[in-house]
């Protein structure tokens, strides 16, 4: 039997891990959500998963201070290869998205996407980033 692939979804709005669980559930993925950079982070030690979708505008800390934990800190070194999935809400303002993706690049997240987004692009992305073509 194949190993489930796991993600993990860092977002503190709940209508976000709503919409991702049923996109990738309708696939042979499994959801795990965590609602701040903390708990994320915790997670991700926990659960060790394969790709994580995470939010850039959270409360406490920003998707960039979790990223930069995780790809930089001694602590997360067994998981820094984790390909990081970034989302963003600026919605009209373009120099402020071109800011936070160069930060979140810098970050080395591997990709970046803008809210709100579509099922089908969303599910390309992490497959890509998975190294999956077809499910």
């Amino acid at each position: 039997m194949e190993k489930q692939v796991k993600i993990l979804a860092i977002d503190d709005d709940p209508n976000i891990h709503t919409v991702v669980k049923k996109i990738f559930e309708s696939k042979p993925y499994e959801v795990i959500s965590a609602f701040d950079g903390d708990e994320g982070l915790q997670k991700v030690v926990e659960e060790k998963p394969d790709l994580i979708i995470l939010d850039v505008i959270m409360p406490g800390k920003s998707g960039f201070d979790v990223c930069r934990e995780l790809k930089t800190h001694h602590k997360y070194h067994r998981f820094s290869e984790i390909p990081v999935l970034m989302l963003t809400v600026y919605p009209d303002d373009r120099e402020k998205m071109h800011l936070s993706m160069r930060e979140g690049m810098t970050m080395e997240a591997e990709e970046y996407l803008h809210k709100p987004f579509g099922p089908d692009e969303l599910l390309k992305m992490a497959e890509r980033l998975l190294g999956k073509r077809e499910i």
